[in-house]
Formats: structure tokens, C-alpha cells, sequence
């Protein structure tokens, strides 16, 4: 099965436990979400959700014109509407993850007034308590918004990650240009100590030679008797100026590079130049490799240029990296902790917020974020998710996209 076909299939997988979760009952004091795919309830004069136990009659509704979010409820005895103080009221919300909310309620001008804000997402189990005459009416509902299902094989086929979130260290960076270079220190042009005829020559260009091999025989004119040329270093033979049958002369036979660590050069301009210090963490990238380094000094660069230039070995042992590859880095130059920050590739746009979707179990929901400082690849979460909360870091568009799908709306 191709990938398209795949991922048809679990967009269509999706988009089925979405509509299922959105079919329950969001009653906000406006138009309802359009995700409810069952009959909605029953609403009053006030638009909100109408609770019926015999006669008696509450209406629930959460306000939010012109103010945050709040609960108003007007009852009826008999289709007789009810005075505020006569009768009491609590709700109490179940949020995903066991967390409770419990709304007390005063006396308002026609209508009971909820205590607090009805924090978003708007999606809780539902649980209302009215008190009229010392008899007590009771009723329980689902209200959800933003809540997808996904089985655990799906969320691994799909690529969905998660983190923890929790507290960490924002990085403050200059993104610089550069190249990557062969290390001054580890290249090595070897020429012959006594002038003489090459007798024999052993490694080709692109071999692999150690300290101590023999690079080729030399006579000397003076002596008459052969020597080694040994190689100093472990490395590449990266140029050769010698055949058997020529004089050595004073030219260099040959280049070695020792490639495992390379040298990156990086242009700073005098306007960032003054806060790159030496021992500052750098990121380097090119072609999807990314690799850690330090700054290890600066130096003026030569040319026209008004430029500094940034010095930092580069490990190579894994033979990632070329001479004279042009690479980007990013310059670590202050770090600043937050108590709590979350991945940016998990923040997704949905309707007029921020996003990320939580994880418990097979369910995942939105949080709504209030986001601070950011670093390019962290931001700072100032409130809407807990420390501790399981968010979705990678492909997490997919439940975004299933979402959009089921046709959520949320009029504000």
C-alpha cells in the first residue's frame, strides 16, 4: 500500500472519532458548534441549554459578550419564571485529565451569575445541581469541543510524538553564513628532507594512511642510500607530486588531511560581533544534518568586508560534513529559563488561538495557549497547559486537519 492511499485512509479513520466526540452537547450562550452531528438540545429564550425535571425548568448558559466566559442560569416552575434568590444553583465541570471545576452562583440582576470564568477549551463533562423548595434536581452531560480519539497503532503509524511538558532554557542566537574548512592544524605537506631520485611511491590519492606509514623511497643525491618518507599523521591523501624516476627538488610530494575534525568559519558583522564570546554553543546546518560545537576564537576577517570571524572545530568522525560546505549556524548567545515551554513544532493555528493537543490515553483535545518569550524552536507557555501535561510534538496537523473536517465552529 502506497503512502497516499495511507494516509487517506487515516485522515478518513479520523475524521470518523471526531465526529463521534464532537456529537456532544457544547451549550455556550450563542450559536452552538457546528461539529454536533446528533439532535441538539432543547434551548430557551436566553439561548442556552434547557434542563427539565418535571416542572421545573433551569435554563444554562455560558455569556461572553463583551465579557470572559461565565455561567448564566434563569429557572421556571410551572412555565412561571423564578425569582434568583429563590431557589440555588452549582455546576460542576470534569475536564480531560480528572481536573475539576466547580462553580458556585449569586444573585444577579434576572438570572443567577456564575463565580469565575469558564475557562477554554469548552469541553467537560457536565455536572448541575439546582435546589428549589429544599428538593434537589440533578442532571449530567458530555460537552466537548476539540477532542479527537486515535488508537495507539494509528497514532504510531501516523508519526504522532510527545513531550512532557515542563520547565527549560530559552536561547537567546544569531543566525550567521559560513563554510566549513580543513583544519589548519591537521593538514600536513610533506616533502622530502635530502634532495634525491623517488625510488618508489606507495599510496594513490583518496588513500587512507597512518602516522608511520611509507609514503615512498627516496636516494639521496649526497649519500647515495635510500630513506623513507614517512607520513607524520593519521589521514587522506588528498594530493600526490611524486612518480617513481623523478627528483624530489623542494616541492611537496604530498597533502595529508586528517578529516575527522574540520574547522567551521562563520561571518559575524560588527553589529553582532559584540555579543559572540568564545565558548558559545553553535548549531550548524546544511543539506537536513545538523551538528553541536563551541566557539573557540575570533578573528578579524581579511578583505573589504567589515566582518569578524567565527572559529569552531567541527567533529567529523562520522564523515557528515566536506570541505568547504557552506553551512548556516545559529549562536547560542544567552540563555533564560522559563518554568514552562512546549515544542514549536506542536503549536498549531486553530480558529483565533495558539494550540497544542494533549494526550491521555487514546484521546487527544486542544489547550488554548497564552504564549510568551520564544527562541525559534521553544516558547515560553504562560498559561492554558500544566507542567507534566503529555502534548503531541510531531504531526500533530493531523488532528488539527481532522478537526476542520468535522466541520467545528466556535462563534465567539
Amino acid at each position: 500500500m502506497n503512502t497516499f492511499i495511507k494516509t487517506l485512509l487515516l485522515v478518513v479513520s479520523l475524521s470518523l472519532s471526531a465526529n463521534l466526540l464532537a456529537s456532544g452537547d457544547h451549550d455556550h450562550g450563542h450559536d452552538e458548534h457546528d461539529e454536533h452531528h446528533e439532535e441538539e438540545p432543547e434551548k430557551g429564550a436566553h439561548s442556552g441549554r434547557l434542563l427539565e425535571d418535571g416542572d421545573f425548568v433551569v435554563e444554562l448558559a455560558i455569556f461572553e459578550q463583551d465579557v470572559p466566559p461565565e455561567y448564566r442560569a434563569w429557572a421556571t416552575m410551572d412555565g412561571k419564571p423564578l425569582q434568583p434568590s429563590d431557589w440555588k444553583l452549582e455546576v460542576q465541570l470534569t475536564r480531560l485529565g480528572g481536573e475539576v471545576n466547580t462553580f458556585a452562583f449569586k444573585t444577579g440582576q434576572g438570572f443567577l451569575h456564575g463565580q469565575g470564568v469558564v475557562e477554554e477549551p469548552h469541553s467537560f463533562d457536565v455536572k448541575v445541581t439546582a435546589t428549589y423548595q429544599n428538593k434537589q434536581h440533578q442532571w449530567t452531560y458530555p460537552s466537548y469541543e476539540g477532542r479527537v480519539t486515535m488508537a495507539a497503532d494509528v497514532a504510531a503509524a501516523s508519526g504522532l510524538t510527545t513531550a512532557i511538558a515542563g520547565e527549560g532554557v530559552l536561547q537567546e542566537r544569531i543566525k550567521l553564513y559560513g563554510n566549513i574548512v580543513a583544519d589548519p592544524l591537521r593538514v600536513s605537506h610533506i616533502q622530502a628532507r635530502y634532495p634525491g631520485l623517488i625510488r618508489s611511491v606507495k599510496p594513490t590519492i583518496g588513500a587512507r594512511v597512518k602516522a608511520g606509514d611509507v609514503l615512498a623511497t627516496v636516494e639521496s643525491n649526497e649519500s647515495l642510500r635510500e630513506y623513507p618518507l614517512l607520513a607524520p599523521i593519521d589521514g587522506v591523501v588528498v594530493e600526490r607530486h611524486s612518480n617513481p624516476g623523478e627528483f624530489t627538488a623542494d616541492r611537496v610530494l604530498f597533502t595529508l588531511l586528517d578529516e575527522r575534525v574540520l574547522e567551521l568559519h562563520l561571518q559575524a558583522f560588527p553589529a553582532d560581533a559584540s555579543k559572540i564570546k568564545t565558548g558559545q554553543p553553535i548549531t550548524i546546518s546544511a543539506n537536513g544534518q545538523q551538528a553541536q560545537t563551541k566557539t573557540e576564537y575570533i578573528t578579524p576577517r581579511h578583505g573589504e568586508t567589515p566582518t569578524l570571524e567565527v572559529h569552531a572545530p567541527v567533529d567529523n568522525s562520522n564523515s557528515l560534513w566536506v570541505p568547504n560546505q557552506a553551512v548556516e549556524g545559529w549562536v547560542d548567545i544567552a540563555q533564560t529559563p522559563v518554568p514552562l515551554m512546549v515544542d514549536n513544532r506542536a503549536l498549531q493555528s486553530f480558529r483565533d488561538w495558539q494550540v497544542v493537543f494533549i494526550q491521555i490515553g487514546d484521546t487527544y483535545e486542544i489547550r488554548p495557549l497564552e504564549l510568551g518569550r520564544s527562541d525559534g524552536q521553544f516558547t515560553e507557555v504562560l498559561g492554558g497547559l500544566n507542567a507534566g501535561d503529555s502534548y503531541v510534538v510531531e504531526n500533530s496537523f493531523l488532528l488539527k486537519a481532522d478537526l476542520e473536517k468535522s466541520g467545528a465552529s466556535h462563534d465567539h
